[in-house]
């Protein structure tokens, strides 16, 4: 019991200002619990215009708000979102403005990424170790796939990214999906055996290079693809394999092993087929190249037959006609270049090697051809025969060649062509040969 002499004054409780009492329960805090770590499912998160953000942090039992300024959160690595589970470290306050208890974020990565990163980097050092990243390991991708392999979950948003790309820039080459998943447990197994079944399409030539493709998501929603069988799985590819996982931000180990890593799923695609419109042009310049190499061996032909046609002084008939020959024939080229070049602009940017081929093969057969020719028209000259001691008789004023005695009488002048310049003679006699 209270004595008689106790003053009420000191039974009366402290009153406190309001401002002095958040101050104190600060000082509290401060020196109970700070630093303090704390796991919790992100909840409201927004992002100031100063740069500061605003989450809470909730579980089953409760609930606490955050602030993480500016300094802070540009150091973060990933974007938060509501929902996700993260560890934050910070120091617990209160903000005396509100009386509200609040943790001051000082920093915040994904629930679990610290064990989850400490594996990646044990098993990255150690596949870096045995040479699986080296650079003079990776190829090239081919300029032009026959077949593109996809390995990828059939419900995935990279999926439908992915076709309608390559539906965009190159509907010509087929696509052969290995359908697996690409999240969970079962992921990297049901990875590994899509991958091994578009090996044996590639080893049957159905395809030619493999993309490997999944969305965004935290390090846990990735973590298939930074599984030890499959990155081996990879490396023993008998085809580039082009890796997409994720986002700009993500790697894997996956990305490591590749021949070539994108940075998000689309822009594999991308690199696996270079548009239509690319090919197209590159046609374009194919004919005209073709067309002009063309049109110079055939100048380069007519020059010859023109030359030919010189030295034979008057072309006879049978060089004329072989003549009109070599024209035909260089107006077949250029008729069959053009309809086959027509046909591959048709038929898509997959017959520009056909096209060069087969438009290649046609010009060099009129070249053969046209050597022909012009050898034929060669062993009509003349001279060849005057060589062998023979003249070529002419009247000296039409040029017309003497074939006949018919076209003769005694003492008509005519002209005699030898292999090595010519005479005037004059006819003494005339009569048809007798027996």
């Amino acid at each position: 019991m209270l004595s008689e002499q106790t003053p009420l004054a000191a039974m009366a409780p402290r009153v406190w200002a309001v401002g002095a009492l958040c101050r104190a329960v600060a000082d509290a805090l401060e020196a109970r619990f700070n630093p303090v770590s704390v796991r919790g499912e992100i909840t409201g998160f927004s992002r100031a215009a100063s740069g500061h953000c605003y989450f809470s942090l909730k579980d089953a039992q409760g609930q606490i708000r955050c602030a993480m300024f500016r300094r802070a959160a540009s150091l973060m690595d990933f974007m938060p979102r509501d929902g996700e589970l993260v560890e934050v470290q910070g120091r617990l306050g209160v903000y005396e403005q509100r009386g509200d208890l609040q943790l001051i974020v000082e920093s915040l990565r994904r629930a679990g990424q610290g064990a989850l990163f400490e594996q990646f980097l044990r098993l990255k050092a150690k596949l870096e170790s045995e040479g699986l990243f080296d650079a003079g390991r990776k190829r090239a991708l081919p300029l032009l796939p026959a077949g593109i392999g996809i390995a990828t979950s059939l419900g995935a948003a990279a999926l439908h990214d992915v076709v309608t790309c390559l539906r965009r820039r190159a509907p010509h080459v087929p696509v052969i999906l290995a359908p697996a998943a690409v999240q969970g447990g079962q992921a990297p197994g049901e990875l590994v055996a899509a991958l091994q079944a578009l090996y044996r399409q590639a080893e049957a030539g159905g395809i030619d290079m493999i993309l490997l493709v999944r969305g965004g998501g935290s390090m846990e929603d990735l973590w298939a693809f930074n599984d030890e069988r499959l990155a081996r799985t990879i490396a023993a590819s008998p085809v580039p394999v082009v890796s997409g996982v994720g986002h700009e931000t993500d790697f894997t180990i996956a990305d490591f092993v590749a021949d070539v890593r994108a940075p998000t799923p689309t822009a594999a695609a991308e690199l696996a087929a270079q548009p239509l419109e690319t090919w197209l042009a590159a046609m374009d310049l194919m004919q005209a190249r073709l067309r002009d190499a063309a049109q110079r061996r055939l100048d380069r032909a007519g020059q010859r037959v023109d030359q030919a046609a010189a030295h034979l002084g008057r072309p006879s008939a049978r060089a004329a006609q072989q003549h009109l020959r070599i024209e035909r024939a260089a107006q077949r080229l250029r008729h069959a270049l053009a309809q086959r070049v027509q046909r591959g602009r048709e038929q898509g940017g997959a017959m520009g090697r056909r096209l060069g081929a087969g438009a290649a093969e046609r010009l060099a057969h009129a070249g053969r051809r046209i050597e022909r020719l012009d050898l034929r028209l060669q062993l009509l000259d003349p001279r060849l025969v005057l060589q062998r001691g023979y003249a070529l008789l002419t009247e000296p004023d039409s040029g017309k060649p003497v074939t006949s005695i018919a076209q003769v009488q005694a003492g008509q002048a005519l002209r005699a062509d030898l292999a090595d310049g010519h005479v005037d003679v004059r006819v003494s006699t005339a009569g048809a040969n007798r027996p």
